[in-house]
């Protein structure tokens, strides 16, 4: 086979055989089964196109070890991205039983909890930044160390595939020499116990990687020309397999999540609107707006002063640190993503954007965690969609308007705020029927812990203690 690689590129001289021969020699020499991690990128198509070549090359008794190619779909990637990853992970379990090889693709989902709009529109999660970027570990690095975690279990160790190259970024080549193993070509993983990462394009350029992909054809059927193109469209780079959080965030990134909010612009968005994909502009239009809820100028208006465990939290200087979404913009995200829901269903009916799973969970989000007595999820649904959603068997011992409308009432004549209360009798219905109720007094405590005080008077409170200030005890008042 003819040298691929010149010696002005990453792999100095290096030929294809000569790059299979090391995979193969890491193959035979380690007895732990491999995972490949799979993003849909020209990095990770790379090695699995190695990967497999590689092992084609071994006579069959030899293939004793499995190779998992694991992908992980945030439930909320780039509709076209969706389409070739879901396309190459059929032809690849496809071609591997044709031709015997030990591949099995798996596609990997975050759980339900733990889904973008669960946390979004269900707990009030902001959109994320820089400062809080909880969607990463939920929905990236957590399916795919529980895949890994459980191979781990089952075999006692296993060897990680990726398609990390040397020079993406500073943090991610510290932690690579910081886990190598001198002398050997894997290095330990730096928090998964019992793995082991082989990384066979760590000294590629961005010029090897298109070399091999548009030199080599794929082995599954793929093709390498049209992933190009992709990239062309989209004029930006890929999206890891994300296992750690060295490993670089995907930002504006091609193959990232139509929902990131990270970044103050999605330019690759824009730049597949351009190229023809027009029905995708609801996705950025509802991206755009959603992160203008991160303006400081719009907090105190969509945010709680609460955060989800009762506490205030303000500055030296008095200014509240906003935190939730309130239940009213939450139904506000919910309808518009709605909106655009119908929109992108005119070009492609089978492409959703928030499961049934989804909205039944952040209904239960809404009533036993937020006092939704008015429990409004399911008109939204009904008023948007035009068709009801299956939910569970309604409880006829529920709170619903009458008595919200009476507990608000009631709570107005004595002074208290009417969420105290509501969370108080949720407390009890989610211990009604239990044999031991010895716990209902934490939940309780825990409820009456919380910080009740109105936002005005959390805020004088906090200037007269930063100021020394000392009041008089009123009548009724203690210390």
């Amino acid at each position: 086979m003819p040298d691929l690689f010149s010696s002005q590129t990453g792999v100095a001289s290096s030929s294809t055989e000569e790059l299979y021969a090391g995979i193969r020699t890491v193959y035979q020499r380690y007895p732990h089964p491999w995972v490949i991690g799979y993003s849909g990128g020209k990095d990770s198509t790379t090695v699995l196109q190695l990967v497999w070549n590689a092992l084609a090359g071994l006579a069959p008794e030899h293939l004793t070890k499995p190779v998992h190619v694991i992908s992980t779909d945030t439930l909320v990637e780039t509709p076209v991205i969706v389409d070739h990853v879901n396309a190459t992970l059929r032809m690849v379990n496809e071609a591997a039983v044709a031709s015997g090889l030990p591949f099995r693709a798996h596609k990997l989902v975050p759980r339900l909890e733990d889904t973008f709009w669960v946390n979004l529109i269900g707990r009030g999660y902001p959109a994320p930044g820089n400062n809080f970027r909880w969607c990463t570990d939920r929905l990236k690095i957590q399916p795919s160390n529980r895949f890994i975690l459980e191979r781990v279990a089952e075999h006692g160790e296993v060897i990680l595939v990726l398609g990390s190259r040397r020079g993406e970024s500073t943090t991610r080549d510290q932690v690579i020499n910081l886990h190598q193993v001198r002398g050997h070509a894997l290095s330990r993983h730096g928090q998964l116990p019992g793995a082991w990462v082989y990384m066979p394009i760590e000294h590629f350029s961005a010029d090897d990687v298109w070399q091999y992909l548009l030199q080599v054809v794929s082995p599954w059927g793929g093709d390498n020309r049209s992933l190009a193109s992709l990239y062309r469209t989209a004029q930006s780079g890929e999206c890891p397999l994300v296992i750690d959080k060295s490993t670089p965030s995907c930002g504006n990134s091609r193959f990232g999540c139509w929902t990131c909010t990270v970044v103050a612009r999605d330019r690759s968005m824009q730049a597949m609107i351009d190229s023809g994909e027009e029905w995708l502009e609801p996705l950025l239009d509802f991206r755009d707006w959603l992160a203008s809820s991160q303006s400081p100028d719009r907090k105190h208006l969509e945010r709680e002063y609460k955060s989800r465990d009762g506490r205030i939290k303000i500055t030296e200087d008095g200014r509240v640190r906003y935190r939730t979404y309130t239940m009213p913009f939450c139904k506000t995200i919910l309808s518009k993503l709605l909106d655009a829901q119908l929109q992108v269903w005119q070009h492609d009916p089978n492409f959703t954007l928030i499961s049934d799973d989804e909205l039944r969970e952040i209904r239960r989000i809404w009533i036993t965690e937020r006092q939704d007595w008015d429990d409004a999820l399911p008109a939204i649904c009904s008023e948007k969609l035009g068709r009801p959603i299956a939910f569970d068997m309604e409880d006829l011992s529920a709170p619903g308007t009458q008595e919200a409308d009476l507990l608000h009432e009631v709570s107005g004549k004595h002074d208290v705020p009417p969420r105290l209360l509501q969370k108080l009798l949720d407390t009890e219905r989610a211990h009604f029927g239990m044999r031991r109720r010895a716990t209902i007094h934490k939940s309780i405590e825990r409820v009456l812990s919380e910080d009740w005080r109105s936002l005005d008077e959390a805020v004088d409170d906090h200037l007269r203690n930063r100021d020394g200030v000392q009041l008089p005890v009123l009548d009724g008042e203690v210390d």
